[in-house]
């Protein structure tokens, strides 16, 4: 093989290794849920709470529906029980979490995900619903769901 055909196969793995590094970066992200596509966080500000929802897995062959949770706040603490504030919707029926895997309650900054068992079968979207935060009656984040 000649020097410069040497060179080039070089530059074909390093190009290749590059494109694989990236694919694996992109797939592994947070909120790639539907089809391969990104999901966008959602954040609602009212009552001087912040909380920004991002969906972590909502994919119809999911074994869970994860979404994680960011509470701000500057005025009180945020003393929520997560589990007992948030529901999962349909549309038409409710789902309750079946985990908080993040900060406890109190503190002016909250971190975590909440789990649910998953929808089957699976709608079209899904709405987090969180109730009672900081004031405001009910906060909704809404994203579709991929068919499998």
């Amino acid at each position: 093989m000649n020097r410069n055909t040497h060179r080039y196969s070089r530059g074909k793995v390093v190009a290749l290794s590059f494109w694989l590094f990236a694919s694996v970066v992109v797939v592994a992200s947070p909120g790639m849920s539907v089809a391969g596509q990104a999901l966008a966080p959602q954040t609602n500000r009212e009552g001087g709470v912040t909380v920004k929802v991002t969906p972590l897995d909502t994919a119809a062959q999911s074994a869970s529906f994860r979404f994680e949770v960011v509470l701000d706040t500057h005025a009180g603490d945020l003393n929520h029980d997560m589990l007992a504030v948030t529901v999962l919707t349909d549309g038409g029926r409710e789902w309750r979490p079946i985990a908080w895997e993040g900060d406890g309650p109190g503190g002016h900054h909250r971190k975590g995900i909440l789990t649910f068992d998953p929808i089957r079968p699976a709608p079209a979207s899904v709405t987090l619903r969180i109730r009672q935060v900081g004031g405001a009656t009910e906060r909704s984040f809404t994203w579709p769901v991929a068919a499998p």
